[in-house]
């Protein structure tokens, strides 16, 4: 066995004597990393799972994204703590290795990767439905082809192109989610010019049923709605480890994580609810912003928001790639995946980890159009509980990682969570709570999410023990034979 390094030690994944590169190279500015940690949390997610959020609870649903969204906070919050100390492309993998063993950091790391190639699939399909249907002549099998090699490509040029084109896509989508919020907000208090709406204001949130019309038991069945749309916080922690200054960009997005959230989540969920009665048939026959912005009179509202969501996907798709190579390529560095991982090229791109990826995730869009009801639906529902494994992995690591931190380098102790470690533990609990509140929902095929996952999970935690087991074997084998190679060598 291997000691493990001191943090005073391990750097930020730099540098890869192997390889034929220098290992991965900090190619993104920080205004790449800026926008990366703002857009990071807007996944196309929230412009089309609202609908049936609001549909299910009501304007209460408010309550679930601001639950969620608290937890999100708090766990970032920690993950910037771990990762302002240690700034490395694993993030939560490589310190949940440091923090709770190898098993830890090769379960969550596979299960993150297998998360976000599944996604590929998902989002290069919902792009391609759009696109088919403004160019129908190309099928939507040529589409999610075009857009998958595009941005295999952007990856595969360098980081400083990955970071270019996630600059413009994420600034698409934060500024109309923007320009959304402020416009609906001023709609909503009457103050719009030349826009008067008989359906708008503050009594669409307690007029129709109630604040919560389906009863207080609404608030936890809409965050199991809302909780995998805030997965991507994350991707800005991981990202860092390829930035001009790691520390400063790490702590900077961790900071704004409440604004983010409160502006981008709360703040236009509140004004689709209070432009709009809940239970209005057009929320869930448009979809919650189009609707929002039909009852503007705001012309071309379904197309406006087609390209919204269009930027979004292509964002999330190109976020995607990004996290899934950077995380098999860390995973390669800890010994946990093929060597051939870990290499790059003379500009710093990990191109083994990517390809890989990418074809995992081209299998995956086959299979979506092959087997959508069986294949494809067991891939999706069986990552669907991995935002909460990640969440709940980056508690417990931080438990230990502190202590870890204030022994070998405080002075690396920039970012603090706050009240540890009873804030910590309120978190954790939260988690398990939701996981358990999963187990009782069949309406939401959250009991069969939650179960596939826990399967799909042991399976990695199989492979990872077998792994240990046998590199523990071949250690004790090496070792005596070593001694009587010294013995010779010494006679």
């Amino acid at each position: 066995m291997t000691s493990q390094p001191t943090l005073s030690e391990t750097g930020s994944g730099h540098t890869n004597p192997e390889g034929p590169g220098s290992g991965l190279q900090a190619g993104l500015k920080n205004r790449h990393l800026s926008m990366i940690a703002i857009g990071g949390v807007i996944g196309a997610g929230l412009f089309v799972g609202s609908s049936s959020a609001i549909a299910t609870a009501g304007p209460g649903i408010l309550l679930s994204y601001a639950l969620v969204g608290t937890l999100v906070v708090l766990v970032m919050r920690m993950l910037g703590e771990m990762s302002a100390a240690n700034p490395t492309s694993g993030s939560f993998s490589a310190h949940a290795d440091r923090a709770l063993g190898g098993w830890a950091g090769f379960s969550i790391g596979w299960l993150y990767w297998f998360f976000w190639v599944v996604v590929l699939a998902v989002e290069a399909t919902a792009g391609a439905k759009i696109l088919s249907g403004w160019v129908p002549a190309v099928p939507q099998w040529g589409w999610a082809l075009i857009v998958m090699v595009v941005l295999t490509a952007t990856n595969l040029v360098s980081v400083g192109s990955y970071g270019e084109f996630e600059f413009w896509f994420a600034g698409i989508k934060v500024v109309a989610i923007a320009a959304f919020v402020v416009v609906g907000g001023l709609a909503v208090f009457g103050v719009l010019p030349g826009v008067h709406s008989d359906k708008a204001g503050l009594g669409n949130l307690t007029d129709h049923g109630g604040f919560l019309p389906n009863g207080p038991g609404a608030i936890m069945t809409g965050v199991l709605l809302v909780v995998f749309s805030f997965m991507g916080s994350e991707i800005a922690t991981l990202a860092a480890g390829e930035s001009e200054d790691p520390q400063r960009a790490v702590t900077k997005s961790t900071n704004s994580i409440i604004w983010r959230i409160g502006v981008f989540y709360l703040g236009s969920v509140f004004v689709v609810v209070a432009l709009l009665p809940w239970n209005d048939k057009a929320i869930t026959e448009k979809g919650s912003y189009v609707a929002a912005l039909d009852s503007l009179g705001i012309p071309h509202a379904g197309q406006i928001m087609n390209f919204i969501v269009l930027t979004s996907v292509l964002s999330c798709l190109n976020s995607g790639l990004y996290t899934a190579s950077r995380m098999a390529f860390s995973l390669g560095e800890r010994g946990d995946a093929p060597k051939a991982f870990a290499r790059t090229t003379r500009r710093g791109v990990p191109m083994a980890a990517i390809v890989s990826s990418v074809v995992f995730g081209f299998v995956a869009v086959f299979f979506n159009y092959r087997f959508p009801d069986s294949v494809f639906l067991f891939l999706v529902n069986s990552s669907g509980a991995v935002a909460l494994f990640v969440w709940l992995v980056i508690c417990f690591s931080q438990l230990r990682m502190r202590k870890i931190i204030q022994r070998e380098a405080p002075e690396k102790l920039v970012v603090k969570m706050w009240l540890y470690p009873y804030l910590t533990w309120a978190a954790a609990g939260l988690i398990v709570f939701v996981f358990g509140y999963m187990l009782t929902d069949t309406e939401h095929d959250g009991r069969e999410t939650v179960l596939l996952s826990l399967l799909v999970a042991a399976i990695v935690l199989v492979i990872s023990f077998v792994k240990q087991r046998l590199g523990s074997g071949r250690t004790a084998v090496a070792a005596p034979a070593a001694e009587e190679t010294d013995k010779v060598a010494a006679g």
